[in-house]
């Protein structure tokens, strides 16, 4: 499952980007201090855009997760099956990680330090990923990835993935009264590029 991200885009071209969509955007919160990040992991907070009460999307600040019912974070949650009525979002990135094994040695044993692979939207500078929303007790507002089955990209590497929302597809993702659980769906071979990140050595790589 996905358990980091990265978010380096700048404030100026995301509002564009989201204006250039005929998306009116507010910041209810202020203009947030948007410094770029490698890596964004669980507990972190990140920027989401969700429906504004005026319409449009407002931009805020969220922790990435909230507290499951037997204290696991919820960072992923299955969307297969399931309706989402209410709490939509967009996480905004620029790329996601996975992990795999790494090839096993003459002798059959597997490295511990596990393969850490970058997905990148292809053509894209940004893009966001599904998420929904809540107030939680302990946390207060939080969100949380919805994951799917994976495409052709991220297959070889993992068993499922983020589910991505194509940016023509933005404002019905948010919209209050519909029912866009049909876009999320695999997406089509080439829409990722990905590479191998290489760690230094300090970096616990094991999950």
């Amino acid at each position: 499952m996905c358990n980091e991200q990265a978010r380096r885009v700048a404030l100026g071209l995301l509002r564009d980007d989201i204006n250039d969509l005929r998306i009116p955007i507010h910041f209810p919160e202020g203009l947030p201090n948007l410094e770029p990040t490698d890596s964004i992991r669980i507990t972190d907070r990140n920027v989401i855009l969700r429906a504004a009460p005026s319409g449009g999307a407002e931009l805020v600040v969220r922790r990435w997760s909230w507290p499951g019912s037997h204290g696991k974070p919820v960072y992923n949650f299955r969307s297969e099956g399931r309706r989402f009525e209410k709490g939509r979002c967009l996480i905004v990135a620029d790329a996601f990680y996975e992990f795999s094994e790494g090839e096993p040695d003459a002798s059959g044993r597997r490295p511990k330090r596990k393969r850490k692979w970058r997905f990148e939207k292809r053509g894209e500078p940004w893009f966001a990923i599904a998420g929904i929303w809540r107030n939680h007790a302990e946390v207060g507002e939080a969100y949380t990835m919805l994951t799917i089955a994976p495409g052709a990209d991220v297959a070889p590497y993992h068993a499922r993935q983020v589910a991505v929302i194509e940016r023509r597809d933005f404002a019905e993702w948010l919209a209050l009264d519909a029912r866009p659980e049909h876009l999320l769906q695999p997406p089509p071979p080439g829409t990722f590029d990905v590479s191998e990140v290489t760690e230094r050595p300090s970096e616990n790589l094991l999950i």
